[in-house]
């Protein structure tokens, strides 16, 4: 098993060979270094009011902001959801450019690239707040309620919702809302299990993994117990 400061040393290397990008020296002020966990949930929260309500405000996305970001970034939460193309966290956070790191699959599944990409965001960016978000009517969990043979490399993404359908058994309630509410449940667990990096900093207390549900009806972004 590979130690923290193994994995650590490959997170400094890839940022430096594999991701120039994000390698910039980390902008600071507002961004996440001063945000804890909790703050940093509540901004989130706060921009999905607004959105809902109708008056989002579509923050840092003027000039000023972009030469801001040509330094570096500081993104103050990792948002992993689906790539369904109305879910937009972004948009439903009402959030701007460098506030979000975000990471979309077809069903908000976690695989090794996206463990890696959320380790470099909490080890390198130091972001607080990892979040999980389904979402109301997603097709990847209603193709793995439905069965059957999936074409191509669709059922890899069927697989990995199986265990979710099986978590969310017997619960009263629409099958399939209850199917992403787990499936983002155990998500969260994967990669809290799964990443040394995430684990320390949770233990710390640096860093909270949550799961959340979006509404597709009204907008509104729910967190889960």
């Amino acid at each position: 098993m590979k130690s923290i400061h193994a994995i650590r040393s490959f997170v400094r290397l890839a940022s430096l060979v594999c991701l120039p990008v994000l390698a910039l020296p980390v902008l600071r002020g507002e961004a996440a270094a001063g945000l804890s966990p909790e703050s940093s949930l509540q901004r989130l929260l706060d921009g999905n009011q607004r959105f809902v309500a109708g008056r989002a405000e579509h923050p840092h996305q003027g000039e000023q902001r972009r030469l801001e970001l040509t330094k570096g970034q500081a993104p103050f939460a990792v948002v992993l959801t689906c790539a369904d193309s109305r879910v937009a966290p972004e948009l439903f956070f009402d959030q701007g450019l460098g506030d979000l790191f975000v990471l979309r699959n077809a069903g908000n599944l976690v695989d090794e690239h996206i463990l890696g990409s959320i380790e470099y965001a909490v080890e390198h960016l130091h972001a607080p707040l990892v979040v999980v978000v389904g979402h109301e009517s997603c097709g990847a969990v209603g193709a793995a309620l439905a069965g059957g043979h999936a074409p191509g490399h669709i059922g890899s993404l069927v697989e990995c919702i199986e265990p979710a359908i099986e978590a969310a058994k017997g619960q009263p309630g629409d099958r399939a809302d209850n199917t992403t509410r787990a499936h983002a449940k155990l998500m969260v667990a994967e990669i809290v299990k799964k990443s040394a990096i995430v684990a320390e900093a949770v233990e710390a207390g640096h860093l909270k993994v949550l799961a959340a549900r979006y509404d597709l009806d009204t907008g509104a972004v729910e967190i889960l117990p």
